[in-house]
């Protein structure tokens, strides 16, 4: 290194010396500031959970059977599994207590009222590794039939087109898209 070059590594050593010398306080006592109010805090909210505790404890349930809208009440469902940060599955079942090939299965949120019967999201599968895969199906209420009409491997579909003997879903996988036309 020539004079100049040793000159500069000595004042730039100095200068970063100082600014550490000078911060290290201030971050120093940021750090024990941060950790005494988390521990105030903490403790505080063992005191008031402590003089609550003398209430009794409601359970909330959420898994209730519930109506559907729309279905004259004929059908209710009930939560299965929720897949963390995707959607839920659930149980359906017949209002009216008659058995029905639904409880056999677990359908998606995804529920469309026609004239020809209810269009439901079966799903194949409840393990999230194994999602998307459902099933397109529908549901003649009158006979208890459940008819599946196509595979889809993607959350996020839609029927597009209704027409007299056919239905037209379309769907995008985050990647590519499609159309499928089926017969009802």
């Amino acid at each position: 290194m020539n004079k100049i070059q040793i000159i500069f590594h000595h004042a730039f050593r100095y200068v970063w010396n100082a600014l550490f010398i000078i911060s290290y306080p201030v971050l120093a006592t940021f750090g024990i500031l941060f950790i005494g109010v988390t521990y105030l805090f903490s403790a505080l909210s063992k005191l008031l959970t402590k003089l609550r505790s003398d209430q009794e404890s409601e359970t909330i349930h959420q898994s209730e059977w519930e109506s559907l809208p729309n279905t004259n009440d004929l059908l209710e469902a009930k939560v299965y599994k929720q897949i963390m940060f995707g959607p839920s599955c659930f149980q359906l079942r017949r209002k009216d207590g008659i058995p029905s090939v639904l409880q056999d299965f677990y359908f998606g949120s995804k529920i469309r009222f026609m004239e020809e019967g209810i269009l439901l999201e079966k799903w194949n599968a409840t393990e999230s590794k194994d999602l998307p895969d459902f099933d397109i199906c529908i549901y003649y209420p009158d006979e208890d039939k459940l008819k599946s009409l196509t595979n889809i491997k993607c959350f996020d579909w839609h029927l597009s087109e209704v027409e007299d003997s056919s239905l037209s879903f379309k769907w995008f996988d985050g990647i590519q898209g499609g159309e499928v036309k089926v017969a009802i």
